[in-house]
């Protein structure tokens, strides 16, 4: 059950980049909160919220992604899982990341500093206290950094069904290499009305827990927020989705299908 958490918070706070584009889609004050759920069942809320704060003297973005049980599941399950990330206001890259979660008495507290000047990642293991130098790519984005990422350099107009993108992410000691399909537009159905979405497909590794490495589908709002709406899971006992259930603070104007 713990993997199955994990996977779904890295789905919320993780996503692909595609090509260069100068667009703005966030800004400080947005928040975000998803319902995660396992058939009727509402496993787990989660957040996100993006505040202004300064680190080494910098103006950055700061954002914080929290992840809660709820109901029957925290009964015998508990998850807390507190995620941050600053990032830079101009180019969207990672100075800061903090990972402390607590998934049915799996803990970790981890925080990472990148040195761009050195191309290197300070690992700091809370936990054992211990602190490790990684290499890292001068493009790498954290786990929640590439879908802020994402949604400022994702460019809508040239988009084809079955584009592949990739990004390099830090996570875990290591730099993985992502990879995301694009499957099309579609008009889904949310609490908020219909939305007009990018569908996309990461890829992901077939193994216990997945029934196959195409398992994963992520609905993106197709206007200028480029929002997360929808994430959905298909794993070997059933399917997990995460749906959009409230937010606040976009930068631009949010628009619902009216037939």
């Amino acid at each position: 059950m713990k993997k199955i958490f994990l996977i779904v918070f890295l789905i919320l706070f993780t996503y692909p980049v595609l090509a260069q584009d100068n667009h703005s889609a966030f800004d400080s004050g947005e928040w975000f909160k998803f319902r995660i759920h396992y058939g009727v069942f509402t496993a787990s809320y989660a957040t996100l919220e993006v505040k202004d704060d300064i680190i080494d003297n910098m103006p950055v973005h700061h954002v914080i992604g929290t992840g809660k049980s709820t109901g029957l599941l925290s009964l015998f399950f508990k998850v807390e899982d507190y995620y941050e990330t600053y990032i830079d206001k101009n180019e969207v890259k990672p100075y800061r990341f903090i990972r402390k979660i607590n998934e049915g008495g799996h803990t970790k507290d981890i925080e990472i500093n990148f040195d761009y000047t050195q191309n290197e990642a300070l690992v700091f293991n809370k936990k054992y206290n211990t602190k490790k130098k990684f290499p890292i790519k001068s493009n790498v984005q954290d786990m929640m950094s590439s879908f802020y990422y994402l949604r400022n350099n994702i460019k809508t107009t040239s988009l084809k069904k079955g584009d592949e993108q990739y990004v390099t992410m830090f996570f875990d000691n290591e730099n993985y290499l992502f990879k995301l399909k694009f499957l099309g537009r579609e008009v889904i159905k949310t609490k908020m009305g219909k939305i007009a979405c990018l569908k996309f497909r990461p890829y992901v590794q077939a193994d216990r827990i997945f029934k196959e490495e195409e398992s994963m589908t992520v609905w993106v709002s197709d206007d200028d927020n480029r929002m997360p709406v929808r994430i959905k899971a298909d794993i070997l006992v059933g399917s997990i989705k995460a749906d959009l259930d409230a937010f606040k603070g976009l930068k631009h104007p949010f628009k619902i299908i009216i037939d």
